[in-house]
């Protein structure tokens, strides 16, 4: 019985700020940074946003594109490194605000930047054992970063949330498998009180993201005896620019499967958001038949890894709710002090 993705939604806040503005601030080069990161422009939340209103918007939309019923999700998982609450789930407001509850299972998920693709397979194992109907697993983020530190420059928001089902009628793409690679690399974290992460400087690339997206892109494609020329599209997790284009060339990728669903330049990093925002711009567009690649990177360390089929109920259901590129378009653009307020950094009485 194939297991896969009967809807999926996402959900980016119309706010942006440039990458010229932050640099202007810090008197920082503005081309040096955007030509080494690949990242223009990013999305910032409102004042009344955070992951979970994000998610709650994600999980509208996933519900509105497939038109399922909400009520026979049996589980939300979601994944985020900023849930507002410290002790209370963001899983309950999201199954509350969707018309899912009473569901059987809700619960967060943590592993940074991953932790959203880890929500994808633990609905593909209640699934597929019977337990629920369908799952819900969403990634969203209002992603942090310490005023001047270089995480400002890529910190963004956004969510994705994907309904995980096994009814051969209703799946949009069918992911045929799944594949992790875990270790424990202190390359990224943020002690429980502290406002912002701080990342391990040399430890953030090569032992980090390349080490982990790697070795679980190349684990997944030695179990399914697959290669880089056996799928139309690829997208792995988009810290900035660069990284996921460097991972796609060491993998045997080219620019032209990667390019569709590379969203990052002008969105920014929604942490675990970021390689399901990916997914679904790639879902926006492929046709039947198509197969996509995808690995998502957590810092901590890990990386998950999916081969995914696009089945003929994507023509069916991709207009029924907003597209990644529509969420894209038309953005309002604030400078610094207002980005300040919106992140928090200026408290207002």
């Amino acid at each position: 019985m194939s297991v896969g993705i009967v809807s999926y939604g996402a959900y980016v806040p119309q706010y942006r700020i440039k990458i010229d503005e932050i640099a202007r601030v810090w008197g920082d080069d503005a081309e040096i940074l955007k030509s080494g990161l690949m990242v223009f422009e990013k999305s910032v939340p409102d004042v009344d946003e955070d992951a979970a209103t994000i998610a709650v918007e994600a999980a509208r939309a996933a519900v509105l594109r497939s038109g399922i019923d909400a009520q026979r999700i049996g589980a939300v998982y979601t994944g985020s490194e900023s849930h507002p609450y410290a002790v209370k789930p963001t899983s309950t407001i999201v199954a509350e605000a969707t018309g899912a509850t009473p569901v059987l299972t809700a619960a967060d998920f943590e592993f940074a930047c991953k932790a959203g693709t880890a929500a994808v397979q633990a609905c593909m194992g209640l699934v597929s054992s019977g337990m629920i109907d369908l799952g819900l697993a969403i990634g969203a983020d209002v992603a942090q970063g310490a005023p001047g530190d270089a995480l400002e420059y890529t910190a963004a928001a956004g969510g994705v949330a994907y309904i995980i089902g096994n009814k051969e009628s209703e799946l949009a793409a069918i992911i045929e498998d799944t594949y992790s690679f875990t270790t424990d690399t202190p390359d990224f974290w943020r002690r429980e009180g502290m406002p912002y992460p701080e990342h391990g400087g040399r430890f953030t690339g090569e032992p980090g993201y390349f080490k982990h997206v790697t070795n679980a892109a190349k684990g997944l494609m030695a179990k399914m005896d697959t290669k880089p020329a056996d799928y139309d599209y690829a997208v792995f997790h988009q810290p900035n620019g660069k990284f996921p284009t460097r991972a796609a060339k060491m993998l045997g990728f080219s620019k032209e499967q990667v390019k569709p669903g590379l969203v990052v330049p002008r969105l920014g990093n929604t942490y675990s958001g970021s390689c399901m925002m990916g997914i679904a711009a790639t879902l926006d567009q492929a046709k039947p038949g198509d197969r996509i690649f995808a690995t998502a990177f957590g810092s901590g360390a890990g990386g998950d890894a999916f081969s995914i089929t696009v089945t003929d109920r994507i023509e069916e259901i991709r207009d029924n709710a907003p597209k990644v590129e529509e969420l894209l378009a038309n953005p309002t653009y604030i400078d610094y002090s207002k980005y300040a307020r919106h992140k928090g950094k200026i408290k207002v009485a």
